[in-house]
């Protein structure tokens, strides 16, 4: 079978081709059934192990032949999602977890998005259509938190700060110089995102819980140097001229500098998603 490289740039195509890169840490319980639930759209899967004790490499290979596994070394998810960047070839870098808590199937949402013009793709928990039945009291209070603080810093209108699924153009890449080692990767991205003058939406998506184990974020250490991030882009913002950014959700539009919203419709890609038990 070709590798995954050769596959894409085998023949030109109208479609953007999409890459989802996908971190694990002992995820062989769960890996299985997010990679066999990816779309049709995702042309390259690059899966970034961070020195697994179990047998998440052998049901990855198992599961799909043609995926990329990426060896990283260095702790944390950011470290293993820069990684994996570094490592895509796609149009369209999609990211999502590999407990089972993020739908697959939503891609085709983020990948519609990003073909309406958008260079970065945030899935929120907190629009209609989303919804999660993982978070805790104590996340959803530190989450608020860290969004109220975004959303002043940035004058934009966000309903998600925190959530792990996200699709950009891989052509943005270099703009947002991303260099996070943790769980801060996140919002690192949007705040750069926001910074570099990306365009930037949000799509409803769904977060059930991890289907087996447990997770590996830690909500006060995870939650400070998401904090610290934010501070830092804070003073970092306030030294230079802030480009001008602009955030659309799928409810309404806030361009930076702005102080009022005005409505707008969008389309999407109609997704049918069935969660096993």
């Amino acid at each position: 079978m070709a590798g995954p490289t050769t596959a894409l740039h085998a023949a030109p195509r109208s479609e953007p081709v999409v890459t989802s890169v996908i971190p694990t840490l002992n995820e062989a319980r769960n890996i299985g059934w997010v990679l066999g639930r990816l779309p049709d759209c995702v042309d390259e899967v690059i899966v970034v192990d961070g020195r697994s004790t179990d047998d998440t490499i052998a049901v990855v290979l198992d599961v799909r032949p043609d995926a990329k596994v990426v060896h990283e070394l260095t702790p944390g998810k950011g470290a293993a999602l820069r990684a994996g960047f570094a490592q895509a070839h796609g149009d369209i870098v999609v990211m999502l977890d590999a407990d089972g808590s993020m739908e697959p199937a939503e891609i085709v949402r983020y990948v519609a998005k990003i073909e309406e013009g958008y260079e970065l793709v945030k899935g929120s928990r907190f629009l209609p259509g989303g919804g999660t039945t993982d978070i805790t009291r104590t996340r959803s209070l530190g989450n608020l938190a860290l969004l109220a603080l975004a959303n002043r810093i940035y004058r934009c209108a966000f309903t998600e700060l925190c959530y792990g699924f996200m699709a950009f153009r891989r052509s943005a890449m270099e703009r947002l110089a991303l260099n996070a080692d943790g769980f801060e990767i996140e919002t690192q991205i949007v705040v750069r995102a926001l910074r570099a003058g990306l365009r930037v939406g949000e799509v409803p998506s769904f977060e059930a819980q991890r289907r087996s184990g447990t997770s590996n974020l830690r909500t006060l250490r995870d939650g400070s140097r998401v904090l610290r991030e934010l501070l830092w882009a804070s003073r970092d913002r306030a030294s230079r001229s802030h480009p001008g950014s602009q955030l659309l959700s799928a409810r309404s539009e806030l361009p930076v500098g702005q102080g009022s919203c005005r409505r707008a419709g969008t389309a999407e890609r109609p997704v049918s998603i069935v969660r096993s038990a």
